[in-house]
Formats: structure tokens, C-alpha cells, sequence
């Protein structure tokens, strides 16, 4: 929370639009490198320290991309509207970042059909961050199931409703967890105050939950009912961090 608040006051301070987005993020007028240094400020005038107490998670629907460049290459229409770039050329865009920033986490970074794309970047940088796949794998078995095999991502979003069931839901996070994939608990865009998600990642070990920034009750209601599990387990269960890549 320190940390939004923090980040909303540099925001303001130099200029920019601080209201918030759809899952209580802001979204101001900033190309990539400047959005991830605003992050960075936040966290040090937070009193944190970055890489250290926090991370950098990034969901980057890359797919809309793809879709932008025609699908015939990656396209930045804002920072970089004249230029395709390959998955290779993307792939070598987040080795700079994880290399410059403590990015944790990317989800979505190429399009959700580019298996060989998803493969060749989890073998360059599965070692040092998390490569998630919420598009990709849909929280879906079978596409799972090929990602393993293919050793595409190294880890899973996880959305009830994107699937159907809280049977296949909790196939999916056994599966991932089996081949040692990490898996997030999620919200959805147009969320309600229904707090499922938090005790589904508790319940099934997740160790990290996806549910947008503390603002507004419908994102709100999911940090306090974690807070609300904590107090009831007062300290018999542990933090399943195996997504912190050493």
C-alpha cells in the first residue's frame, strides 16, 4: 500500500495523470523504461528496498502486440510504431530489463500461439525469473500438459471461470506444481467482492495471488481475507515461495 501511495505522489509530482485503471492500476502517458523507473521510484520512497523486500511482476498481453503488427511481427504503436519486432528481438528486450531491473515475473510476453517463442525465452530466462503464461496456457490441462513437454514457461496463471471448473482448476495447479511450475491465483478484469481466489492460493499452496492494485473493494476484499486466513492459521502454515528464483 506504501508503495501505491508513494508512486502516486511521484506520479503527480512530475506532471502526470494519476487516475486509475480497470484493476485499480494507474495508467499514465509513459513509454516502457520510464514506467519500470516510476516502479523503482515508488519502491525507494516507499522505504523498500527493490530486488530485495520487493519485485517487479509484469503482465504484458503481448498478444495485443502481435495483433497490432498485423500478426506478422510484435508492435509497439506508441514508443516504437515503425518497427516490427521478432520474438527473438522481444525476447532480447526482456533479457535488458531482468538484467537492469528485479523483474520476478513476466506473464504474457509473446503471443499465446508462439510456442517456439515461449520455449526459446524460458530457456534463456526461466533461470532467472518466472515466465508465466495466463493466454498461453488459459488455464487449460492439455495446453499445459504441451507447454511441460515443450518446456515452454515455467509457470501457470490460474482463473476459475477462464477454464469452467474448480475441478479442472485444481488439475491444472497439480499438474504444474508435478512438473515444478509455479502457479498465481487470479482475479479478472470486472471483478465482484467474491473472495474465492484468496483461499484457493492458500488452499492449494500457490503461494502468490494476482488480484490488481489496493484500490477499490472489489481488489481490496481479497488482500483482507488473506489477512483474515493468517490470523486463523496464526502461524501453522508457510509461505510456498518457490517462485523466487535465486
Amino acid at each position: 500500500y506504501q508503495r501505491r501511495v508513494h508512486g502516486k505522489a511521484c506520479l503527480k509530482k512530475d506532471g502526470h495523470n494519476t487516475a486509475v485503471g480497470d484493476e485499480g492500476g494507474f495508467a499514465p502517458n509513459l513509454d516502457n523504461d520510464q514506467a519500470l523507473e516510476y516502479v523503482m521510484k515508488a519502491i525507494t520512497a516507499a522505504g523498500y528496498q527493490p530486488g530485495t523486500q520487493i519485485g517487479i511482476a509484469l503482465d504484458c498481453a503481448s498478444a495485443e502486440l502481435f495483433d497490432e503488427g498485423d500478426r506478422k511481427g510484435y508492435k509497439f504503436g506508441k514508443s516504437n510504431p515503425d518497427k516490427l519486432f521478432t520474438a527473438a528481438e522481444m525476447v532480447e528486450i526482456f533479457s535488458k530489463w531482468v538484467e537492469k531491473y528485479p523483474i520476478t515475473s513476466i506473464e504474457d510476453p509473446l503471443d499465446q500461439n508462439d510456442w517456439e517463442g515461449y520455449t526459446n525465452m524460458t530457456t534463456s530466462l526461466g533461470h532467472k525469473t518466472q515466465i508465466v503464461g495466463d493466454d498461453f496456457f488459459v488455464t487449460n490441462p492439455t495446453r499445459l500438459k504441451r507447454g511441460i513437454e515443450e518446456k515452454a514457461c515455467n509457470s501457470i496463471l490460474i482463473k476459475v471461470n477462464q477454464i469452467g471448473s474448480v475441478t479442472e482448476t485444481l488439475q491444472a495447479i497439480k499438474m504444474a506444481q508435478d512438473a515444478n511450475y509455479t502457479s498465481i491465483a487470479s482475479h479478472r478484469s470486472g471483478e465482484t467482492e467474491d473472495t474465492f481466489i484468496s483461499d484457493l492460493a492458500v488452499g492449494a499452496a500457490t503461494g502468490q495471488i494476482k488480484t490488481g492494485s489496493l484500490s477499490r473493494t472489489d481488489r481490496i476484499c481479497k488482500y483482507n481475507q488473506l489477512i483474515r486466513i493468517e490470523e486463523e492459521l496464526a502461524g501453522k502454515a508457510t509461505w510456498n515461495t518457490a517462485f523466487l528464483r535465486k
